[in-house]
């Protein structure tokens, strides 16, 4: 399997990156730890979720893949061969994302995500960490500085 490395860092990532958006909703846990072990054997080392999975999105399922990902990776001891990518929600109507209430793009719930994405994956890093959809209503081309105020560098 190809790698490349991820942007400027010294990560190297396969070219085929394994989704997980279904895993808890329409595939059950072993069958994703099933998926795992096959991209795993061929070689993939780079797997993508995010909080807001399984898909659809409902209050009772959220997180249930980043937690299937976390107890396959409980059960290899293989963390340190994982390349893991989540993301933030950003704005949603949702509210329960954040405890009743509508989720924003803002540094505490950025901090949220983050912290609780951490916990069901059983890990204490990320290695890419992204926004799932930018805020509609800012124009972020008009205003490049924006990224910076809501997470400083």
């Amino acid at each position: 399997m190809h790698k490349r490395r991820l942007g400027r860092t010294d990560l190297l990532v396969t070219q085929i990156c394994l989704g997980s958006m279904t895993w808890g909703q329409q595939n059950t846990e072993a069958e994703g730890h099933a998926q795992m072990d096959l991209a795993f054997s061929r070689g993939v080392n780079f797997i993508d979720t995010a909080e807001l999975y399984p898909i659809p999105p409902k209050a009772e399922t959220q997180g249930r893949t980043e937690r299937i990902i976390g107890s396959w990776m409980k059960a290899k001891g293989n963390r340190d061969k994982v390349i893991l990518a989540s993301k933030v929600v950003g704005r949603t109507a949702n509210a329960w994302f954040r405890g009743d209430r509508p989720s924003q793009l803002v540094r505490a719930d950025i901090f949220d995500a983050i912290d609780k994405s951490l916990a069901k994956l059983g890990t204490d890093y990320i290695d890419l960490y992204q926004i799932h959809w930018p805020e509609r209503d800012i124009p972020w081309g008009a205003n490049p500085t924006r990224v910076g105020a809501v997470w400083p560098r």
